[in-house]
């Protein structure tokens, strides 16, 4: 592990966990027997379907296996305080990862193969640290339902309410989980630059982009909302997206990178030799 980077031992999800994401998932947890119709019912068959299909067709990152993908998934592991998952590597055209999770079920996450044609070594630790966030915060329900439901939304089976309410929760979650990208690359430029590629990366772009244009790019979409007709037009261009557009969770992670509520969490330390942790003020209740 980099000497540069504080493990953050003890930490837990609401210690980071974004206020829409508290929010959605309140409003969530209100349907009567949500969560217990997906682990118990689609859940496992989801889980079996995606686990065979994984072993079928990507390469299972190990010691063995592209270990310096392994060494990153580790390292991020150890800062999040978080056992480690598997992490699958899947040839595919369009850059994406995700994410599978059921309690008490092994989970993994996926990189796609032009996603990480992308990215420098730390910018892909930032995107295997936002996937695990969503394992820190257990989105694992939540986000089989979402996918399930994208499925059926294009059948024309699903009710148009339930999937807004669970689209606008997949975007807060998405807030909560760059966040875990911060704490474990604890460079917000990296999460940025992530981001950004995203938005008009390719391999031979990625290395002339400029960051700081993009970050005013991001700032500058805030202006458009100063009046109503703004507001009602973003709402409506985001409303069925599966994540927030790059330049607004850009702009968040930028923000959030000054918080003290960021840096309060940078305080606990290393374990010591002693088996003690040593602290700078400990945990604040947020």
């Amino acid at each position: 592990m980099s000497l540069l980077k504080t493990p953050l031992i003890g930490l837990r999800a609401d210690h980071f966990r974004h206020p829409l994401d508290l929010q959605a998932t309140a409003n969530l947890k209100q349907l009567p027997g949500f969560d217990m119709v997906i682990r118990n019912l689609l859940g496992p068959l989801a889980e079996q379907v995606f686990y065979l299909d994984n072993i079928a067709s990507s390469v299972l990152v190990s010691e063995k296996q592209l270990p310096n993908f392994h060494a990153l998934l580790l390292e991020a592991c150890q800062i999040l305080d978080l056992e480690p998952p598997q992490l699958y590597v899947r040839q595919h055209p369009v850059p994406n990862a995700y994410t599978f999770a059921m309690r008490g079920k092994k989970p993994f996450i996926v990189m796609h193969t032009a996603l990480i044609d992308l990215l420098t070594p730390e910018e892909i630790q930032a995107v295997i640290a936002h996937e695990l966030g969503h394992l820190k915060c257990d989105h694992g329900v939540y986000l089989t339902l979402a996918n399930i439901l994208i499925q059926l939304a294009s059948l024309g089976g699903v009710a148009q309410g339930l999937q807004s309410q669970l689209m606008e929760w997949v975007r807060c979650a998405e807030f909560t989980c760059d966040r875990a990208a911060l704490l474990a690359t604890q460079n917000p430029r990296v999460v940025a630059s992530v981001l950004m590629k995203l938005s008009g990366g390719s391999p031979k772009l990625a290395e002339h982009l400029n960051l700081d244009a993009f970050l005013e790019q991001a700032r500058a979409y805030d202006d458009i909302s100063e009046d109503q007709f703004g507001a009602m037009l973003k709402q409506a261009m985001t409303e069925q997206l599966t994540h927030p557009v790059p330049v607004l969770r850009a702009r968040e992670i930028d923000r959030w990178a000054s918080s003290r509520e960021y840096h309060s969490l940078l305080q606990i330390r290393p374990v010591q030799p002693n088996g003690k942790v040593e602290t700078k003020g400990g945990w604040r209740n947020w």
